[in-house]
């Protein structure tokens, strides 16, 4: 069965509460990056797990490393000490996060691209109707 591990971190990024969802599977690495405004407290951001977990769109999987070592109890939660001090992304979150970016960033070109010729193509038909009233041999 796989393992699949994820992490939460919630950070300050001016002027913005931001929180950062890693998800591991396999030894891929993806991230989703939600912005919660003013401060969320701890039963927010729980309730907004519960709630959205399984809504959110992940980025696409980037190759991350990944250690399947036993830790002692007591080095993790040094680890984990050490952890909350830092609050930084990890680069492979970002890598991800920049990927799920330029795609959307191309979906809404393409998006963008067929309304505008779409509307061209209403705004012609519309010259080609008026001419043909014009010229009706009135």
């Amino acid at each position: 069965m796989d393992k699949v591990t994820s992490r939460l971190m919630v950070f300050f990024e001016a002027p913005f509460w931001v929180g950062v969802f890693e998800r591991s599977v396999q030894g891929k690495l993806s991230a989703y990056k939600v912005t919660f405004g003013a401060e969320p407290k701890d039963y927010e951001v729980y309730d907004f797990i519960l709630k959205n977990y399984y809504e959110l769109r992940f980025s696409p999987a980037v190759a991350a490393a990944v250690k399947e070592k036993r830790i002692n109890p007591k080095r993790m939660q040094r680890e984990v000490r050490k952890q909350l001090q830092n609050r930084v992304i990890s680069t492979k979150s970002q890598q991800a996060l920049k990927l799920q970016q330029e795609q959307s960033k191309l979906e809404r070109k393409t998006m963008n691209r067929e309304k505008r010729e779409i509307e061209n193509q209403r705004q012609f038909e519309l010259k080609q109707q008026r001419k043909k009233e014009k010229h009706r041999g009135r």
